[in-house]
């Protein structure tokens, strides 16, 4: 320490100007710096928000859809069980019909 002391005093006799050391320039870079990294803090914040915003808005548009085919969905199994519809396959596919009176035979035990 009294190396660093000794050095400054010759450095003020040495110099053509008076060396001053004062505080406030330190503080005041100290304050620019806080400033700018609030700046780039506030910069990566707001573009961090828009973008899970559109990764929100990107989500919800592929849950309205998918909602949306699960409505089909079901509408198109209850189409599937109707009996009319059963019957209509019944009828196309495998030729099945509904029997006339004279077709019908009653067996007893």
């Amino acid at each position: 320490m009294e190396r660093i002391l000794h050095w400054l005093f010759n450095l003020q006799a040495e110099w053509p100007f008076k060396l001053r050391l004062r505080p406030w320039p330190a503080a005041l870079g100290v304050l620019f710096l806080a400033c700018v990294f609030s700046a780039l803090a506030a910069v990566t914040v707001t573009y961090q928000t828009r973008v899970q915003y559109a990764e929100l808005q990107r989500l919800e548009q592929e849950r309205n859809q998918l909602q949306t085919e699960w409505g089909q969905l079901l509408l198109e199994e209850g189409a599937w069980s109707t009996p009319a519809r059963i019957e209509q396959m019944a009828t196309d596919q495998l030729g099945m019909r509904i029997p006339d009176v004279t077709d019908v035979e009653v067996i007893r035990p």
